[in-house]
């Protein structure tokens, strides 16, 4: 046998080399390496455990938390906080609106996924109610804000002024609406105000007067669309029987109800009755195509006003048909 040959059949020697400087002399094992040369493996990593549902709605409560006491969040022009709305409000306001007034809504087609419209719906309750339901439902369509118009005696209460700033609601008053259309926004408007409101219960579903259709000239000078909306269920929540109006006066509020509950009751008088609610979304009344001349006629903008709030009250006698009860 060649030297060559008896030099292939030896076995392969280690890579490695001793303290000495020598080459080390052990049987290599894979890798070109003996044991003792040979370099140890690195561990691998172990696998995350997954991230609970709970772990993950901790770290975002954590976060929000956070974010409200530095300081770092948005608002815009108007006062609205997108994520104090989207993350607090809208799911506390849910509960009610899907399990205890089980809102069913209807025409949401209509509601514009994009751009500027004005939503005007009749409205009833004793408190506002129906408005913020509203909100709730056109963000559960479309994800979109509604961006109310609120009374100057709601904006001026302590606690419910501020969070209605926060949740996009604002001043009612011709300059902000225009802002907020001219910004591509929804905006709700409820013409018949606190006579809507605070209606006796005997006059349930008949619309108030429309005030001076101010809303209209404001839809026809931003040239976008109005929506007429119905709501039905709101009128039965707090059935107004009686008004003390000289309590009324005294306390500066446009009314004092008295319902069957209320306020005999107490605090549990103000518990609202879980009435069956639909809220249905009439097709659009377009404002683009009215000339300049009309725009400023008094007697056309009174006309349409007249419309809108008619296709409102005819929107409100059949859902009333189709409904099967008041609580059902």
């Amino acid at each position: 046998m060649s030297t060559s040959a008896a030099r292939a059949q030896q076995p392969a020697r280690c890579a490695g080399v001793t303290a000495g400087g020598a080459r080390c002399r052990n049987r290599a094992a894979e890798g070109g390496f003996c044991r003792l040369h040979a370099i140890p493996a690195r561990p691998s990593e172990a696998p995350r455990a997954p991230v609970s549902g709970f772990e993950e709605q901790l770290s975002e409560i954590l976060g929000f938390l956070r974010r409200r006491f530095t300081g770092e969040y948005d608002v815009d022009d108007f006062g609205l906080d997108t994520e104090l709305t989207e993350k607090v409000v809208l799911p506390l306001l849910r509960l009610p609106y899907k399990n205890w007034w089980r809102v069913e809504q209807r025409g949401t087609e209509h509601i514009p996924r994009e751009g500027a419209a004005m939503i005007v719906a009749n409205h009833s309750g004793t408190l506002p109610w129906d408005a913020i339901m509203t909100t709730v439902g056109v963000h559960e369509a479309t994800g979109r804000h509604l961006r109310q118009l609120a009374a100057d005696l709601a904006m001026r209460l302590p606690f419910s002024g501020e969070l209605a700033r926060k949740t996009g609601n604002t001043l009612a008053c011709k300059q902000d609406s225009l802002r907020l259309l001219e910004a591509g926004e929804l905006v709700g408007v409820y013409p018949e105000g606190f006579k809507g409101v605070g209606k006796p219960f005997k006059d349930r579903y008949k619309l108030q007067r429309f005030g001076r259709g101010g809303f209209v000239q404001v839809a026809v000078q931003a040239k976008v669309p109005i929506i007429p909306v119905a709501i039905v269920g709101a009128e039965e929540i707090y059935p107004i029987i009686g008004n003390i109006k000289p309590l009324a006066r005294l306390l500066g509020f446009p009314y004092f109800p008295v319902t069957p509950t209320w306020p005999a009751l107490g605090p549990l008088g103000m518990i609202p009755l879980p009435s069956k609610w639909i809220i249905t979304y009439g097709e659009p009344i377009p404002t683009d195509r009215v000339g300049e001349d009309d725009a400023a006629d008094p007697m056309y903008l009174f006309n349409l006003t007249d419309e809108v709030r008619e296709t409102i009250q005819q929107m409100l006698y059949k859902t009333l048909m189709t409904r099967r009860g008041v609580f059902t």
